[in-house]
């Protein structure tokens, strides 16, 4: 009988895609073993996975997709916070998936492990009761998983100063975050969201161990802090494996004419802005955006914007924002501008396929290890948090200047910084070495291939 394990991501491209490229790598080093990846419906929108899910089937058989039986919604969770909605449709599920496991082990396929993503806490009792070993993945930084684990140690500290804009809070491992800087569900401690949190903490330390998407070159601080057992101080140390940086290359071919354009023009002269899957601005800020490509002409820098990821905006939604945005400024250069941002919308569409202008799958990571320094500009969940890793930490990224209420003007020069300025010099110089280290940590005899050939 093959081993089979079963890989348990949230839904929507975003937590599937990651959780597809970890099954194709536990198949490099064990390629006897099956992999089957659970898929739910979610009762809002992430965007096709369907045609994705069908080139996966057909370039790599011993990856099998189980879809469980969709659920009704929750009626008791606000639709506005999709942090709590994503936690809760796992617990929704609890018993279809329960059934499924009970029919594999009838049918004497018993999964010889589960690897489940961290918003899927809720099924950690469920593949436990039936003696499968978890594990949990974590497709953030360590920094990030410091700050996660350190719940039950930094809650009360949390209830005494996530109110003081001007405090800090302390993660091992990890540079002072402003509370500002917090994730959204850490500032509300009665929320739903936050107690999600607070239960994965306490189950990761209980589970067969924590894989994390980084290296231990890119956080050294981070990954001994937690290895030490500093962020559970009186709890069990988890075991920590970092398998990273993982990162999905396109599979779609290279004609379309944005990707030529991309391909003429100078090395390292354009200026990728990528704002994640919920990143929408108001028409200010967008001519704002349209406005500022023409501030940084004088350099020759062509500006690709994609709005936000198109498999969860669909194109058709993206392109029509784009016109409405041609509608609202003026001035021939700014509009041929925004016709290129049409035409790399167009580039990325495709029922939930990935971006292929200039990153893979748009994040700091994919930027990280292509080489690619950053202006962080953070919008929603940890995004504010990554920006103090990326720029105090880290030293990969400037700090996006932001009014209080986060608005940005045309006039803001950190994009010319980043490629004109010292400060922007250094910033480059750090993510090309930083990129090399993800690279030797991948390759073969790395430290990420040697944890998960072990």
């Amino acid at each position: 009988m093959e081993d089979t394990i079963i890989l348990y991501p949230s839904p929507g491209m975003g937590h599937l895609v990651p959780m597809v490229e970890l099954g194709k790598l536990i198949l490099n080093h064990n390629p006897s073993f099956s992999i089957i990846i659970l898929i739910t419906t979610a009762p809002f929108d992430t965007g096709s996975t369907s045609s994705y899910i069908k080139r996966v089937t057909v370039a790599t058989p011993s990856v099998h997709f189980h879809h469980l039986p969709t659920i009704s919604p929750p009626s008791t969770t606000s639709s506005d916070n999709i942090a709590a909605l994503t936690f809760e449709l796992p617990r929704l599920y609890n018993s279809n998936l329960h059934h499924a496991l009970q029919t594999m082990i009838s049918q004497k396929s018993r999964p010889t492990a589960s690897i489940i993503d961290l918003f899927c806490n809720s099924s950690f009792e469920v593949f436990t009761s039936l003696d499968i070993p978890t594990y949990y993945f974590c497709t953030s930084s360590a920094s990030s998983l410091s700050a996660l684990l350190s719940l039950p140690k930094t809650h009360q500290i949390l209830l005494e100063k996530n109110k003081d804009p001007n405090t800090s809070i302390e993660f091992p491992g990890v540079p002072p975050i402003p509370t500002p800087d917090l994730p959204g569900p850490f500032l509300d401690t009665e929320g739903i969201a936050y107690k999600s949190f607070f239960g994965t903490a306490i189950n990761m330390v209980k589970s067969a161990g924590i894989l994390t998407n980084t290296c231990q070159a890119f956080e050294p601080r981070a990954v001994k802090a937690i290895s030490d057992g500093l962020c559970t101080p009186n709890l069990p140390t988890p075991s920590v494996y970092c398998i990273g940086p993982i990162v999905a290359n396109s599979d779609e071919d290279h004609e379309h004419e944005c990707l030529r354009w991309l391909d003429s023009q100078p090395s390292r002269s354009v200026v990728f802005l990528c704002f994640g899957s919920m990143g929408l601005f108001k028409a200010e800020q967008l001519t704002e955006m349209a406005i500022g490509v023409l501030l940084v002409e004088e350099m020759k820098v062509a500006l690709a914007l994609e709005q936000s990821e198109s498999r969860f905006v669909s194109a058709d939604e993206l392109e029509k924002r784009v016109r409405e945005l041609m509608d609202s400024v003026s001035g021939e250069g700014v509009r041929e501008r925004v016709r290129a941002m049409r035409d790399c919308a167009k580039a990325a569409r495709g029922d939930g396929g990935s971006s292929r202008v200039a990153l893979a799958e748009n994040s700091a990571l994919e930027a990280v290890c292509a080489g690619v320094p950053m202006v962080a500009w953070p919008l929603y969940a940890e995004q504010r948090l990554n920006r103090v890793l990326l720029v105090k930490e880290m030293k990969l990224a400037l700090w996006m200047n932001e009014s209080e209420s986060g608005f940005v003007t045309a006039e803001e020069k950190r994009v010319t910084e980043l490629m004109d300025s010292e400060e922007g010099k250094a910033a480059r110089d750090r993510v090309k070495a930083a990129s090399e280290d993800t690279r030797e940590a991948m390759s073969e005899g790395g430290s990420s291939r040697v944890v998960l050939a072990g």
